[in-house]
């Protein structure tokens, strides 16, 4: 009998795991600790924004309410971090989100997810190395900028207006470096994060001992008419400043992503990712509170420099020696977040090869260093080239589009996760992972009728166990909630001066859509979920993933539209890789795959 061909199908069959629950052969090398991911972590975010956003926001959106607006983005960076954290434990695998999104929703999603951290990591590395090729040429006059003018000009209006040999260099050496020796490369990425963080110490030990709390009650009417002072005090721009600072902070906790690209390269994975994501979380924000509370102190908010603030607030209370302490500090910084930028691409990269939807020569991992070597040397050079040719200045938005995109999917697999049982089962004995095509909406064990659906949408009979009617349900509130999200967020962006107008139809609307989604995620709850598990787990299902995909949501919907036509751009070239070379060549990997998993088990009986 022919199996007849179905799109939706294929476009949803999902990766299955180990049905032991265990991490199972990796070809690459379980060289990191606790420390080792916890440094990358903190690496990767606590680059040069440290040393640079706190001092834009006070001076622009929240004056000395900055503190608050990074608590405000640290919580909702903890939303996401709890969820990869979860993910970490139970499917630590390389590939972070990509494989995450592969295992519980679908293959189509997962290469969008997969392509899209490609881009996220090969402009978030090629935009340090030209920061770093820009914080040194300024402390040379703009040696770097006039010699690589005159060397190599470019007259093209979409590239930038010289290629810069140092940007690119510099990928090409940590690029190298990472390829042929990541534990080395770790214990260096370590001296650099610890050194960072010494670095931020003293800042805030520093700007402690200068501290003016007079300068978090400044009268307006004291101040120069050119200054942008707002109404003074605390909250000088409003609660609603310090909400719109907190909407950029979030950017600044962006990174500690990369933690969960290593999952074949861990020791323990299970214990040390989620630790790791937590307590790199937990340093990150602990560093950004201290830094802007005494920024505040130091000097008055409307004073603040909005390229340099720490030098300029450590030469405003006249301490020279620390304004140059905290000028190397930036270095170090970009440091760190390059080999944090760098890292996990071509993990990604090596995840997707092995899956059959990028070419196969990017996963061979080279037996000597069990690393994937040829798709790292590849990453460098591509990110090199984008590195040397381009002026990324309106390109660094199209990072936020992958972030919040893998952030919004890991939250969604989530919740689908807690309700479905999609992954590897922690006792084999107990349920059989198939080994299929399978996918979340293909299931014929039970009939599917307008009675049993309206019935189990209720739970009228309290069933326990999740079955096929429940997932389906489960997904299509899901989707149901995305849209409701989207919709508020529309609404809220585009009409927000109706609504603070109190418009009646966009209030009317606005309580309608918050009344659906509330009912969404309550008819959510009323659904069976999987038995509890001794692996770390998200608290509060589905509320912490519906706040956490709200918020992706919404700020995604604050990126201009040149940075969605560039997406789209991008987008068109990775659908057209994945539909003439990735389609055919996953189902044939996972035909491989199957055939494997079958013979073992086979062997095992006798």
């Amino acid at each position: 009998m022919v199996r007849q061909f179905s799109p939706w199908k294929v476009l949803t069959r999902r990766k299955n795991l180990q049905a032991d629950g265990s991490e199972g052969e990796t070809k690459l090398n379980r060289v990191l600790g606790l420390w080792d991911l916890t440094a990358l972590g903190v690496g990767s975010t606590l680059g040069a924004g440290v040393y640079v956003l706190a001092g834009q926001i006070a001076k622009d959106q929240a004056g000395p309410s900055v503190m608050i607006s990074f608590a405000i983005a640290a919580l909702a960076s903890l939303l996401a971090g709890v969820c990869y954290a979860e993910f970490g434990a139970r499917v630590p695998k390389a590939g972070s989100a990509y494989v995450y999104s592969y295992v519980c929703i679908g293959e189509f999603v997962a290469f969008v997810i997969g392509w899209n951290l490609i881009l996220e990591y090969v402009i978030g590395t090629a935009s340090v190395c030209r920061g770093i090729s820009l914080y040194l040429d300024s402390l040379l006059n703009d040696t770097l900028k006039n010699t690589f003018a005159d060397v190599a000009p470019m007259n093209v209006s979409f590239l930038g207006s010289y290629f810069d040999f140092l940007a690119f260099g510099l990928v090409v050496v940590f690029g190298v470096a990472l390829a042929f020796g990541v534990e080395t490369s770790t214990m260096a990425n370590n001296f650099v994060t610890c050194l960072n963080i010494f670095i931020l110490g003293f800042v805030i030990i520093a700007g402690a001992i200068r501290a003016d709390f007079s300068n978090w009650t400044v009268d307006p009417s004291t101040v120069s008419a050119n200054s942008t002072i707002g109404a003074g005090g605390f909250f000088p721009f409003g609660f609603e400043g310090t909400l719109r600072g907190a909407a950029t902070c979030f950017f600044g906790f962006v990174g500690f992503d990369c933690i969960a690209t290593t999952g074949e390269e861990v020791r323990n994975p299970r214990k040390n990712i989620p630790k790791s994501i937590l307590l790199s979380l937990l340093i990150i924000f602990l560093c950004y509170f201290g830094v802007s509370t005494v920024l505040t102190l130091m000097l008055p908010y409307y004073l603040q420099d909005a390229n340099a603030p720490l030098p300029y607030a450590f030469e405003y209370v006249g301490w020279p020696v620390a304004m140059w302490i905290v000028t190397v500090g930036g270095l170090v910084g970009l440091l760190a977040s390059l080999f944090g930028a760098l890292f996990p691409l071509p993990r990604v990269m090596y995840s997707m090869a092995q899956d059959g939807l990028l070419f196969r020569f990017l996963g061979k991992v080279s037996p000597r260093f069990r690393v994937p070597v040829t798709g790292s040397i590849v990453a460098a050079l591509f990110t090199a080239a984008i590195a040397g040719l381009f002026d990324l200045a309106q390109l660094v938005s199209l990072l936020s589009i992958g972030t919040l995109l893998a952030y919004s999917v890991v939250a969604i697999s989530i919740m689908l996760l807690r309700y479905m049982d999609y992954c590897e089962e922690e006792n084999p004995g107990q349920r059989e992972v198939r080994a299929s095509e399978t996918t979340s909406l293909t299931s014929s064990s039970e009939r599917f009728t307008f009675g049993s659906v309206c019935t189990q949408l209720f739970n009228v009979h309290r069933i326990q166990e999740p079955t096929s009617i429940s997932s389906r349900i489960v997904g299509v509130l899901a989707t149901l909630f995305c849209l409701i999200s989207l919709g508020i967020g529309v609404l809220i962006t585009q009409a927000h001066h109706l609504i603070a107008s109190k418009e009646i139809w966009a209030l009317t609307l606005l309580a309608v859509l918050v009344l659906l989604m509330f009912l969404v995620i309550l008819l959510i709850c009323l659904q069976p979920r999987e038995a509890r598990r001794r692996l770390f787990r998200v608290p509060f299902v589905p509320i912490v993933p519906a706040i956490s995909i709200f918020i992706n949501i919404y700020l995604m919907l604050q990126l201009d539209s040149w940075t969605w036509i560039r997406f789209g751009v991008w987008m068109i070239v990775g659908l057209s890789i994945y539909f003439f070379y990735g389609l055919p060549n996953s189902y044939r990997e996972m035909k491989r795959q199957r055939a494997g998993w079958q013979k073992l088990k086979y062997s095992d009986r006798f």
